[in-house]
């Protein structure tokens, strides 16, 4: 599986901000977290310039946010839309940027309770630390 990654555009925020509230917010919710439409576009704004929109066979398929330093590469956000998960797309997108990354350390956080902690476990990750919401993880 190859993916497409476009650097998203200030047009592209609408449907970042629908794409995430239909594949975000459940799992907010059940880690306590009720966020506002204007919180919702705070994180989509946090670190904007690293949002790509992710398209397969030339359909959009969802967003992932990611960014490189020397070592390593701090994976900060995916979203599939609910259309089309449950096709390997999200593991096929992650096995990309580790890919094309390595041999660097990837990181991420991903909410507590989430079904996306098995996921990442599957592709390899492990935990190395956690917050309130969160645990981190890494490659």
């Amino acid at each position: 599986m190859v993916f497409k990654f476009v650097q998203a555009k200030e047009t592209d925020k609408e449907y970042l901000l629908e794409l995430r509230k239909m594949t975000m917010t459940e799992h907010l919710e059940r880690a306590g977290q009720f966020l506002s439409e204007k919180q919702h576009f705070e994180r989509i704004n946090y670190k904007f310039e690293y949002s790509y929109l992710v398209f397969h066979s030339n359909e959009l398929i969802g967003t992932v946010k990611y960014h490189g330093k020397t070592n390593q590469v701090q994976l900060t956000q995916i979203q599939i839309s609910p259309r089309h998960q449950g096709k390997g797309y999200g593991s096929g997108i992650v096995q990309q940027i580790v890919d094309s990354e390595s041999p660097k350390t990837v990181k991420l956080s991903v909410l507590k309770g989430s079904p996306a902690v098995n996921f990442y476990k599957n592709l390899g990750f492990k935990i190395v630390g956690e917050d309130t919401y969160e645990y981190h993880m890494q490659n």
